[in-house]
């Protein structure tokens, strides 16, 4: 049998294979950080003689994502969101709140519009994870309405569910920015804002949360 002979074409054949192959491996992944701001839909405590409103201070957020550009309209990532919102109660003559703050975990799935070639890519978010709502200060001297909920110091873990979209645009090679929206939603954390016995907490917590964010992709 003749010994086998790699000529030059085929040598070049199998460069250009190698580099292919390097360039669909890089471009894979995206990891960068983001800012914006978390306002909340919130709820409401019924007794049986009057209703007071219950949520979380609209605050700041940042956080970061991780992105696994896997194929042409979909991927991966993981979200952190840290968002700066103190628990609530408030009615006729009162309005108080607890220093607090959530941290939310989410993966989410993305449909991108516009293939992994295009600068600028319109994308549709889903996902889901866990949100914990944290307690950083101490109770009220005095609850104002004892009778109807109390803000109390406890942490509070919760399944939280997303959906949003936005858009990304790739100015550099390695360089993107992007832009953000989620609704996140929880149901009511009753261990920190807690109805009195007999009364009932009603409505689902959604932290409407625009971002704006620059990451590297490689």
């Amino acid at each position: 049998m003749p010994p086998l002979v790699c000529t030059g074409n085929v040598r070049l054949t199998f460069l250009a294979g190698l580099l292919c192959a390097g360039a669909c491996f890089a471009q894979e992944w995206e990891v960068g950080g983001f800012g914006g701001y978390g306002w909340y839909h919130n709820g409401t405590i019924y007794s049986p003689t009057e209703k007071i409103d219950a949520g979380i201070r609209n605050r700041f957020a940042v956080g970061f994502v991780v992105c696994e550009n896997l194929y042409q309209h979909f991927s991966g990532e993981f979200r952190y969101v840290y968002q700066d919102g103190h628990p609530f109660i408030s009615g006729p003559g009162f309005n108080t709140d607890i220093q607090g703050s959530s941290h939310t975990f989410t993966y989410d799935l993305l449909f991108e519009v516009s293939s992994k070639e295009h600068r600028f890519r319109p994308f549709f978010a889903a996902g889901a994870g866990g949100k914990y709502y944290v307690i950083n200060g101490p109770e009220p001297n005095l609850q104002p309405v004892p009778a109807i909920a109390s803000l109390l110091e406890q942490n509070e873990w919760k399944f939280v569910g997303d959906f949003g979209g936005g858009f990304k645009y790739r100015f550099h090679p390695h360089v993107l920015v992007r832009v953000d929206f989620r609704d996140y939603l929880t149901s009511f954390p009753h261990d920190q804002i807690a109805p009195a016995k007999g009364n009932t907490a009603r409505g689902i917590f959604q932290m409407f949360t625009p971002m704006f964010g620059v990451s590297a992709w490689f």
